[in-house]
């Protein structure tokens, strides 16, 4: 008899996490072990590194998670349970929990939690169910909660003209020890290839966009390729790569970031 087969994925929410705290591989490990116990096939692990839990594009309900979106391309009906730490790692909001588990509910496949093994999108089980809901609660009380900590402390470093926007946009580099936005050469060329092909191709989708970053040899900083989602990101940061910088409705002379070179005939 074939053992379950089963998809492992692993996230963390901010790139300090990925040393820091539950990492990346921690994480695994704990998923390995479980997958041993329960005599589970691990085919494959996803992963995605300093991408938070809540991030949806709502424009066309897609998921902006590089590893999420190559492992619900990937699933098809052999693959049982994705097997995941805890729910939290793959959803932190109502919207992306019912984009992830529409597409597992067409394939058939469920969802297993290392901190929680009875845990199922299909529970029917009225305590089960009360359980779950309130474990959801509380995690998203306390995202809330943190959340609102970080908005408060961005704004005060926004006002005083700093850069309080969280990950380095596209492009740049976050300086170790000063804390400043340098431009990513390499990914710098990136940006400047979605800027100019839009101006040169206005009517280009942004999935046309991204094939084009493959065509010409782009790839991600993990070696994968490049999704819409991450184009979008690219295009909604216009004011930043000309110059500009606003958090909040607060404009910021941040003085922390430099424009690309040549960029400024394309945005």
């Amino acid at each position: 008899m074939e053992n379950t087969r089963v998809f492992g994925y692993v996230r963390v929410s901010t790139a300090g996490q990925v040393k820091e705290g539950f990492s990346l591989e921690q994480q695994k490990e704990e998923i390995v072990n479980f997958c041993e116990e329960n005599n589970y096939d691990l085919i494959k692990m996803y992963e995605d590194a300093g991408i938070s839990g809540a991030k949806v594009d709502e424009d066309d309900m897609s998921i902006d998670r590089p590893g999420l979106q190559d492992m619900l391309a990937d699933i098809n009906e052999e693959i049982k349970y994705i097997v995941v730490l805890t729910t939290s790692r793959l959803w932190r909001a109502d919207m992306v929990k019912a984009i992830i588990q529409r597409d597992l509910r067409k394939i058939g496949a469920d969802v297993k939690a290392v901190d929680r093994p009875n845990y199922s999108i299909y529970g029917k089980d009225p305590t089960a169910v009360l359980i779950n809901g309130m474990m959801e609660l509380l995690d998203l009380y306390e995202r809330l909660e943190i959340a609102k900590r970080l908005r408060r402390g961005r704004r005060d470093k926004a006002a005083r003209g700093g850069y309080a926007g969280g990950n380095a946009p596209i492009g740049y580099i976050r300086e170790r020890h000063t804390k400043k936005l340098v431009v990513d050469q390499e990914m710098a060329e990136v940006v400047k290839h979605v800027f100019k092909t839009r101006k040169k191709h206005r009517r280009m989708t942004l999935d046309e966009i991204a094939v084009s970053l493959h065509e010409a040899g782009y790839v991600t900083s993990t070696g994968r390729k490049y999704h819409r989602a991450q184009v979008k990101r690219i295009l909604d940061n216009r004011d930043f790569y000309a110059g500009k910088y606003v958090y909040d409705g607060i404009a910021s002379d941040d003085g922390q970031h430099e424009i690309i070179d040549g960029i400024q005939e394309f945005v």
